[in-house]
């Protein structure tokens, strides 16, 4: 079969299994390695003892045996991995020595990502990542060629949208119209202007310093600085490398996402499955006016949907995300009453509610401000709690929860409100979902 060509059966109607990339042996190769670095890890007293034990032969030997058998092992997962594309459904059949068959029904394909992490696209291959309705973990393809990893992407998500399956692989990937793209200058002052990244930077400085003056032990200086000057990299030059050259696109099938500096990733926000968007403004941002969209995805790892904006744009992206949701402006949000202090000091302000005919809207945090929207039609479930001391002084929380397994609250409100909040809050849910468009690819 010709590369790139995702025809799932053949003459007479069987179905047409299919390898992984040629290059896929290469990768899984470094599984008997990888189990000979963790051995070592675990136990590197032992392992220090039995390489001082080795002789130059010993070790020759040990690579002569060790590299044909990694490499055995890699080509033998490869020829025993298949997939598939049926009329129904994607089948992955992997395995060894224990075989496993996923079967995965194509209508419960949510989304697809195409990531490349910088080695394979030297190679020119791509890996597919299926995000599926009920499903914890993400289903791969690892690794099948670029341009047939698009080609099965597009076919999959036409099967998904209803596409006959004999003309599902003739669709094509959808156009799609770029919204935005950040500036890597713009995504470097951002996390310049993040207190985390200030924060672990000084604690990198500060803690090894102090316990050097205390201890003058060189080793405990070193195990306490490499994981701090391994947190501020990972809170600011590893998010950067991550988040480079974020494109947002407009598609029929959902909101198209690609970043990455090293690693390319290619990802989609589906259609109907977002659950609750967060805009998060911290401190330092806000003479500026950007803004952090954030997202919880039912059955989805996708998290982010816009690392830094104006707060303008980032509202009309979220329009297309939540169609008929506007975000509140902040006089609209209403503060809890002032005894809500005796709980929470100073930090109360923080906090705030607006209820709209099409979402709930709850904002929390001071310095780091967090404004959480959930449209009605995406409430799973509604809850009032109030301990002893907020029951004396008439306060309770109301919490919101949502298909993607996460909570909004609106905190410290008044007493009568929440109850009525609680009422009214579950009737708009009721009528949201019934009001609801059906969750489908290319609507």
């Amino acid at each position: 079969m010709a590369k790139g060509d995702t025809a799932s059966r053949g003459q007479g109607g069987e179905v047409v299994e299919r390898r992984l990339h040629p290059v896929t042996p290469l990768r899984r190769a470094w599984a008997p390695v990888a189990v000979l670095v963790g051995w070592a890890v675990h136990d590197p007293d032992q392992a220090q003892r039995q390489l001082t034990r080795l002789t130059t032969t010993h070790l020759l030997i040990g690579l002569a045996v060790l590299i044909p058998a990694a490499a055995l092992y890699g080509f033998l997962t490869w020829w025993f991995t298949h997939y598939a594309v049926t009329d129904t459904e994607l089948r992955i059949r992997t395995g060894l020595l224990f075989r496993r068959t996923a079967h995965i029904r194509l209508e419960r394909i949510q989304a697809i990502d195409v990531t490349q992490p910088l080695l394979a696209r030297v190679a020119g291959v791509a890996k597919l990542k299926l995000d599926v309705i009920g499903t914890g973990k993400k289903d791969e393809l690892a690794f099948l060629g670029a341009d047939e990893a698009r080609a099965l992407r597009a076919e999959l998500l036409a099967r998904a949208a209803g596409f006959a399956p004999e003309t599902a692989h003739e669709v094509g990937e959808a156009p799609a119209r770029q919204l935005l793209r950040v500036p890597p200058g713009v995504l470097a002052v951002s996390l310049l202007l993040t207190g985390a990244t200030w924060g672990t930077l000084l604690a990198a400085a500060v803690v090894p310093t102090l316990l050097w003056l205390a201890t003058h032990n060189l080793w405990t200086v070193l195990a306490t600085a490499l994981p701090l000057v391994g947190a501020a990299g990972a809170s600011s030059a590893g998010r950067f490398v991550g988040e480079y050259d974020w494109t947002v696109a407009e598609s029929p099938d959902g909101l198209r996402i690609d970043h990455g500096l090293l690693d390319r990733a290619h990802e989609t926000v589906p259609p109907g499955r977002v659950q609750t968007v967060r805009l998060v403004e911290p401190l330092l941002w806000r003479r500026r006016r950007w803004v952090r969209v954030e997202l919880d995805v039912a059955g989805s790892s996708n998290s982010v949907l816009l690392p830094v904006a104006p707060r303008e744009i980032a509202e009309s992206v979220v329009a297309r995300v939540l169609p008929g949701v506007s975000v509140p402006p902040g006089p609209e949000l209403t503060r809890p009453p002032r005894r809500a202090a005796r709980c929470r000091p100073l930090w109360w302000r923080g906090h705030g509610l607006a209820v709209t005919d099409a979402v709930f809207a709850a904002r929390y945090g001071l310095l780091r401000r967090s404004l959480a929207l959930v449209p009605h039609a995406k409430v799973q479930s509604v809850r009032l709690t109030q301990g002893p001391w907020r029951r004396a002084l008439r306060l309770a929380d109301v919490h919101v929860d949502t298909g993607a397994n996460k909570t909004v609250t609106a905190r410290l409100r008044d007493a009568d409100e929440a109850a009525e909040l609680l009422r009214s809050q579950a009737e708009r849910s009721r009528t949201g979902r019934r009001d609801a468009p059906p969750d489908r690819w290319m609507a």
